[in-house]
């Protein structure tokens, strides 16, 4: 029987949601507790808890916990952790709350109650030196830095129970998946080795190919995208879901690659981003993650391959799950094929250098896309897509104009 990877923290998966009446029953009391408003991101990390993919954390972190992890990696347990999964809300708020007593835990966006907290420790936190340690910059422009300097000035710390998993089941059936279904999934497959694929673009040709690379040491590909909130401009989950399944279905052999997707919103933290990535594809029961160049980065804030060298700065054995490092891929015209750096021996000139932000940005301006750049079936998709993208705004424009 195939074994797979330890969840983190050597342990049983540890999901925190609440089922059949004792779900019921505290949601019920929930209605009475005093609410705490959560942004998106804390309504993700919420979930994350929820199914498990932040095992073995029992709910937000504590000031020792987060000062910990900011400076060391590390929980007051010594449990590795890399980035503070936390909690704020305003003074007037923190104020009404009693450490010891519960209150709810409300989506500001949707205003749904997603579950409660037992209320351990309210404190304030330094947030640029957050930033400067977890993202290695405190620049607002940076999305990251952004969303932590925007957090209420008090942090709320405790356990957690949770009530809900939002929208993410309804609206991605079939793709959205817990730790404890795709660990299910790998051993009726007799999977042991398993690499993860962090997406938040469609498959270009470079993922293709860091893909088979994994696939001819691995048992197989868990090609896991994200479905949480992303930054304006991103392609919707749908569409991406749609441009990688035929992708799958044409260019990779059978079973051989497997599809989800996660609800956590990104950060857009690099290198500390990269090791969260890895701990919680370990909880899914992945045993590596593929890590390419500039890896969960943004703008210009790291350099291409800060995400493979901080796997190697990490106390020894923080993770079970080991990182693939991939070299910058390209597809070079003079070996008429996928390379990396590492085996082709042509120049710059002779290399067609793939990004998912520069294919976003030839398809939204109508560009033509090389084949060599992405499969036609998926461009094929993509291009739906922005025709339809570009009908709305016509239609808007059109509205605008007429005074409607």
């Amino acid at each position: 029987m195939a074994r797979l990877v330890r969840p983190h923290g050597g342990r049983e998966l540890k999901p925190l949601l609440l089922e059949g009446g004792k779900l019921k029953e505290e949601r019920e009391k929930a209605k009475r507790l005093p609410p705490i408003r959560m942004t998106s991101r804390e309504t993700s990390d919420l979930i994350m808890m929820g199914i498990g993919a932040f095992t073995p954390l029992d709910g937000f972190m504590g000031k020792e916990d987060w000062k910990g992890v900011c400076d060391d990696y590390l929980m007051s347990n010594d449990l590795f952790w890399p980035i503070p999964i936390t909690l704020s809300t305003t003074k007037e708020v923190a104020d009404s709350l009693k450490e010891g007593k519960e209150a709810a835990l409300i989506d500001e966006e949707t205003g749904e109650l997603m579950g409660s907290i037992t209320v351990r420790e309210k404190y304030t936190i330094d947030k640029v030196y957050e930033c400067r340690q977890v993202f290695k910059t405190d620049d607002t422009e940076h999305p990251g830095v952004a969303k932590v300097m925007a957090q209420g000035e008090i942090n709320i710390a405790g356990p957690v129970k949770v009530f809900s998993e939002s929208y993410y089941p309804d609206q991605f059936k079939g793709l959205y998946m817990r730790p404890a279904e795709s660990r299910k999934i790998f051993e009726e497959k007799g999977w042991s080795t398993i690499a993860a694929l962090q997406l938040r673009n469609p498959m270009h040709r470079s993922h293709e190919y860091l893909s088979k690379i994994a696939i001819e040491v691995c048992d197989g590909v868990f090609v896991h995208q994200l479905v949480g909130k992303l930054k304006a401009g991103d392609i919707p989950a749908e569409v991406r879901t749609k441009a990688i399944d035929v992708l799958i279905e044409k260019y990779f052999v059978k079973d051989t690659c497997i599809q989800a997707g996660y609800p956590m919103e990104m950060r857009y933290g690099g290198p500390r981003e990269a090791l969260l990535h890895a701990l919680f594809r370990q909880n899914f029961g992945c045993s590596h993650l593929l890590v390419g160049r500039d890896h969960a980065g943004v703008g210009e804030y790291y350099g291409p391959f800060d995400a493979h060298h901080i796997f190697d700065e990490i106390p020894k054995g923080s993770l079970e799950l080991q990182p693939l490092k991939i070299d910058w891929t390209f597809y070079c015209f003079k070996c008429d094929g996928m390379a990396s750096m590492k085996t082709c021996p042509h120049g710059k000139d002779d290399r067609l250098i793939l990004s998912g932000t520069m294919l976003r940005k030839m398809l939204s301006e109508g560009q033509d896309v090389s084949e060599h750049f992405s499969r036609p079936e998926v461009l094929a998709v993509l291009r739906d897509y922005y025709s339809k993208l570009d009908q709305k705004v016509e239609v808007k424009l059109h509205r605008y104009a007429q005074g409607t």
